[in-house]
């Protein structure tokens, strides 16, 4: 939904989802990497 998200952002898309107990800091990573290369792939018009 959002192609640029912030931290606060990607912690409302997962809420619910996903026990942050056991720490989800490499799913916040994933997303923010995978988000930026969407980006990327737009704005250069590349393929992954």
């Amino acid at each position: 939904k959002n192609a640029d998200p912030d931290l606060e952002d990607i912690k409302k898309s997962i809420s619910g989802n996903l026990c942050r107990c056991t720490g989800y800091q490499k799913i916040v990573q994933a997303i923010k990497i995978a988000a930026q290369a969407q980006k990327e792939q737009k704005e250069g018009g590349e393929t992954a």
